[in-house]
């Protein structure tokens, strides 16, 4: 039995079906119902749902696997003791394999989410449990790609000059896949996952118009309208945590290149890592079709 922690996040709708697929058992964890339903109409038929930090729902969540794959909910308030206390049920339950999902240069502390993660790397290494880190660059996500394909511009909301790496995540979660299917070959190994390129937002947008062929419109943004796209219209009182993470994001990525090696992710692969290009291709291929998923 495998536990897939934020099983309906970025990572989780694509790793599940995949574990599924080679006739693993998978128990699925989410906050809601309907994240809960959506496990299930994948065929995930052990869905606990609920807060990890809460005794009753780790207890149930951890009893009887034999491996745990923990993906911090980035932007949740209570990332750190959710990772913390699923570390200590591990240990207590004697689960054999712990497999977590960090993030590139996580020891880079003025980002929020980075000093989170890295405080739970740090607890994982000091529990005596058999672990996995794993460490993706920056995701390449449909939701950047959502105004390039509706409207013609890209947005970023820190400076246009600076380089990022990027992965794809179903690179990232192939990964996941073998870790999880071949333990003892990863075990007590830390893999930094990037994909190939190092790409200022001019160098983006040049691909993203040649996939499409027409010009594509690059735009700093400021972090506020950053916000929004990702918490809507909530009152930014209620969502301290999430304003803080993102404005750190947009103050480091603008004074600092955020870039990494696909070496790792190669070799891991066994193949040449997606492309951004080959990514935005995928995607938009997919945006034109009658049945997308994105309209």
């Amino acid at each position: 039995m495998i536990l897939v922690t934020a099983a309906n996040g970025n990572q989780g709708r694509l790793l599940v079906p995949k574990l599924l697929a080679s006739g693993l058992s998978v128990r699925a964890c989410v906050q809601t119902e309907r994240s809960a339903g959506r496990l299930r109409a994948l065929g995930v038929t052990d869905v606990v749902v609920g807060d990890i930090t809460e005794p009753e729902i780790l207890a149930g969540a951890v009893k009887g696997v034999e491996k745990i794959y923990h993906i911090g909910p980035t932007l949740h308030p209570r990332e750190r003791d959710m990772g913390m206390a699923l570390v200590d049920a591990a240990r207590a339950e004697g689960v054999p394999h712990f497999v977590f999902s960090s993030v590139l240069h996580a020891i880079t502390t003025d980002l929020v989410q980075h000093e989170i993660k890295r405080d739970v790397e740090e607890h994982l290494l000091s529990s005596g449990l058999e672990f996995t880190i794993l460490q993706p660059s920056n995701y390449m996500l449909p939701l950047k790609l959502r105004p390039v394909f509706e409207r013609g511009v890209f947005e970023l909301s820190w400076s246009l000059e600076r380089r990022q790496s990027l992965v794809d995540l179903g690179d990232v979660t192939d990964v996941a896949h073998a870790v999880l299917t071949d333990g003892a070959r990863h075990a007590g190994a830390t893999y930094e996952l990037v994909g190939p390129g190092r790409y200022t937002a001019h160098e983006l947008a040049e691909i993203m118009s040649r996939v499409l062929g027409r010009p594509i419109e690059v735009r700093e943004i400021d972090a506020d309208t950053y916000l929004r796209a990702w918490v809507g219209d909530t009152d930014p009182r209620q969502v301290a945590h999430q304003v803080r993470v993102l404005r750190a994001i947009t103050a480091r990525y603008s004074s600092h290149d955020f870039v990494g090696n696909p070496n790792v992710l190669t070799w891991l692969l066994r193949r040449p890592p997606t492309t951004f290009e080959d990514y935005v291709r995928a995607q938009y291929t997919a945006f034109t079709r009658q049945d997308s998923p994105w309209n």
